[in-house]
């Protein structure tokens, strides 16, 4: 192994191949559930270097964990325990390569935070509308590996809507330039799709041109109280036949996790949280390419007839932008709430939005029934079918012995009930390790032989992130 860590050292640098030291930020992931060691921290600065550390990596037969920003919620990113793996970060590829504001193109380098892409868009008077609550910190790169949602997927769909093109390297350390921003390109099997949602697997993502759009003339954001999750499906019909393609937004958030909000975060002031009679709070965003005149007036076209059917019985509408994040930031801040809260048990689900009132329903008195008190942190992208339907221990629980004594058995009632709905255990976060069981459990078996073909085929080593989605035993080279 020295020789390949010298080896390493002279492709990208001393500087940049970390063997010793506190190697907790690559190493450990980001909810802190798993911890692993790795033969070394390689930071490559361009896709050349990239390739030629495969191919050494490959010469040597040492896996290959690619890593973006380390925000990844399924252990997806980290290497094992086993110290034999090379950790590939590609923070410092993070170049903004080109903008073609005709073309309403950006090209990035994988290592390039989603934040400061959607600032670059910005800049040029642009929209790139993928958006997540890591974006401060989360890559291009981890976004196209795990496919990333967020919460304009409404509108503009997944991170793989969002990409025109890639530029892999490939397990054999060979560089596939796909970067010419086509929106018809009909030669052959689509390699893009094939990359993306990965979870690098396959390959290792370099660059990627991505989509852009005209920014919005004008943006509201409306917080609606309502009855029911029947209720939010009925709103979310009417918010798409009122205001069309001028839905970005639509999140649903149970009465419980907007409690935790309002009792660990009480200056964001929850809206209706006083209210005992609302079950559940709705927040929608509204882009209109027209004027604020003309959004304000179909918002308030829509929120009348949805008072009239009693699909909500009260809303606000924010008046400026300050109030807008400030509705936002609430729903944003679920997450940190529940974990002010303690330890839990998270679950990021899909289900056709029309079963989702039943699916709750069946959930919710599942779990109550098999493990009482328990309390269900209920929120999510309604909009698109994705929930995030959490798990936190009884109250007067032991919140670190409940997730130790009770997440296999909660993880198996709540998987399949959503497989009952014809759902999908993993809707936005991925696969990683941490479910490659479930994968197995839940995939199909023809679906799974196709699977395993593909990765037999790009990767017969099986060096490529070995422990994570679908592992395969190697082949002979």
């Amino acid at each position: 192994m020295s020789t390949l860590i010298d080896t390493l050292r002279q492709t990208v640098g001393a500087a940049h191949v970390l063997t010793e030291g506190d190697l907790t930020a690559w190493e450990q992931d980001w909810r802190r559930r798993a911890r692993g060691k790795a033969l070394a921290v390689v930071r490559p600065g361009s896709t050349q270097e990239v390739a030629a550390v495969v191919r050494a990596c490959a010469a040597a037969g040492t896996a290959i964990v690619p890593q973006g920003g380390n925000t990844g919620l399924a252990v997806g990113s980290i290497p094992d325990a086993t110290g034999t793996q090379v950790l590939l970060s590609l923070t410092r590829m993070n170049a903004l390569r080109a903008l073609d504001a005709d073309n309403l193109t950006l090209t990035v380098e994988a290592g390039a935070i989603l934040q400061n892409v959607q600032d670059a868009a910005e800049k040029a008077g642009l929209l790139f509308p993928l958006s997540l609550a890591a974006e401060g910190s989360c890559t291009i790169g981890g976004n196209l590996a795990t496919n990333a949602g967020g919460t304009q997927v409404v509108r503009y769909g997944n991170a793989r809507d969002l990409c025109l093109g890639l530029e892999v390297v490939t397990p054999q350390g060979e560089i596939w330039d796909g970067l010419k921003g086509l929106r018809k390109d009909n030669t052959g099997y689509d390699l893009r799709d094939l990359f993306i949602g990965s979870e690098g697997t396959l390959g290792i993502i370099t660059a990627a041109t991505m989509k852009l759009y005209p920014q919005p003339a004008a943006s509201l954001t409306a917080w609606a109280a309502v009855p029911s999750m029947e209720h939010a499906v009925q709103l979310l019909a009417l918010a798409h036949r009122h205001l069309g393609a001028g839905l970005t937004g639509f999140e649903v958030m149970g009465r419980f996790a907007l409690s935790l909000v309002n009792k660990h975060m009480p200056q964001l002031r929850v809206p209706f949280i006083d209210q005992a009679d609302v079950p559940y709070g709705v927040l929608l965003e509204n882009s209109d390419s027209e004027s604020e005149e003309h959004a304000r007036a179909r918002f308030e076209a829509l929120l009348e007839t949805a008072f009239d059917a009693g699909c909500v019985t009260d809303a606000v509408v924010a008046e400026n932008i300050a109030q807008a994040h400030q509705l936002w930031h609430i729903r944003e801040s679920i997450p940190l709430a529940q974990a002010e809260e303690g330890l839990n048990i998270k679950h990021d689900i899909s289900v056709q939005i029309p079963r989702i009132p039943a699916f709750v329903a069946y959930a919710d008195e599942l779990l109550q029934c098999e493990i009482p008190g328990v309390r269900l942190v209920n929120f999510g992208h309604l909009g698109d079918g994705n929930l995030h339907y959490n798990v936190q221990a009884p109250a007067d629980g032991d919140a670190k012995a409940f997730l130790c004594d009770q997440e296999a058995r909660v993880n198996d009632l709540v998987y399949e009930a959503v497989a009952k709905f014809g759902g999908s255990f993993s809707a936005e976060h991925g696969v990683g390790a941490l479910k490659v069981d479930k994968l197995e459990q839940y995939q199909s078996p023809v679906a799974l032989t196709m699977m395993r073909a593909i990765k037999g085929a790009l990767d017969p080593q099986g060096l490529m992130n070995p422990h994570c989605l679908l592992p395969v035993a190697p082949q002979a080279a």
